[in-house]
């Protein structure tokens, strides 16, 4: 599937994307995985990582699991075209807390991103799938908690952040919640 941009805004001097395209195929510095606290990769996006990426990816995320929800670890990303898998903990619609949850994995995704060195990292609709997070909500809450992110931290070596979504119904979700954002650095 070739990747294609449906928004773009420019934010603190990084670019940031609306993108429909397979995460597993993005050439970026890092992707972000949606993953379980037990960075177990059986179904869903960290699934299709791990197929693609290949099992050393889930080797390594024993050797650095549990991760807490709201935090992120990282791994590198085996035969995936990326140099880094960040493993993100997002929280299962209904345990509570889920807005604040689900802004610290993002918070954490990016800043471990910038910690690496990484240029360029690729972010899911973290908690909106298997975890049953409501799309249309969690976009918007991944699309502001990046671009607050990317104001009022430092963000070092990254120069593109892609919200990336396989399906074209929450790519578009990921464009409109940027069209619609705010001056984000005001």
């Amino acid at each position: 599937m070739d990747a294609q941009v449906l928004e773009r805004l420019e934010v603190g001097g990084v670019t940031v994307e609306a993108v429909l395209g397979d995460l597993t195929e993005e050439r970026v510095d890092a992707i972000v995985n949606a993953a379980n606290s037990r960075l177990l990769h059986g179904g869903g996006l960290a699934g299709a990582i791990v197929r693609r990426g290949g099992p050393s990816i889930q080797e390594e995320s024993r050797r650095v699991a549990p991760v807490p929800v709201g935090s992120a670890a990282v791994t590198p990303a085996g035969d995936l075209p990326a140099r880094w898998v960040i493993h993100a903990v997002g929280p299962r619609w209904g345990e509570g807390d889920e807005e604040a949850k689900l802004r610290s994995a993002v918070r954490a995704a990016l800043s471990l991103a910038g910690e690496l060195g990484a240029a360029s990292v690729a972010l899911p609709a973290i908690s909106t799938g298997i975890f049953g997070y409501p799309k249309e909500e969690g976009t918007r809450v991944i699309v502001e908690e990046a671009l607050a992110h990317l104001c009022h931290k430092s963000t070092g070596s990254l120069r593109t952040v892609r919200l990336t979504a396989f399906d074209r119904p929450t790519a578009e979700l990921f464009a409109r919640a940027l069209r619609s954002s705010k001056t984000p650095c005001s």
